[in-house]
């Protein structure tokens, strides 16, 4: 797989964007485990950051990173740009789960000849 440059804003010193491949997007959802679900909740109580939970979105944002990355090289684009994350929470009847959506614009992007 080919570095893909990844950045929030809609363009990328030095370079010009091609060709515009398509919005495109990952998503994870993922509950916390048995230990983590427990920890966290012991936390809770005392406040501050409850780093079980932490550590759940964190390997979720990862993964849902991971995924555009593959997505993008697989349609051949060489860079994102107006890359964004969102997340929300599901829950239902003793499940509660949390959403890591992440998008941007895939491009093909070359060097500017005249920026160098």
């Amino acid at each position: 797989m080919k570095n893909i440059l990844v950045t929030t804003t809609l363009t990328l010193e030095g370079y010009k964007i091609k060709e515009y491949k398509g919005i495109i997007s990952a998503l994870v959802v993922r509950s916390s485990t048995i230990t983590q679900g427990f920890f966290g909740g012991v936390q809770s109580l005392t406040g501050g950051n409850i780093t079980s939970f932490s550590e759940m979105c964190e390997q979720a944002r990862t993964e849902a990173y991971d995924n555009i990355i593959k997505r993008a090289d697989h349609i051949g684009a060489n860079a994102i740009i107006g890359f964004k994350y969102d997340t929300s929470e599901t829950s239902g009847k003793g499940f509660h789960a949390t959403e890591i959506f992440c998008y941007g614009t895939a491009v093909i992007i070359i060097k500017d000849e005249i920026l160098g």
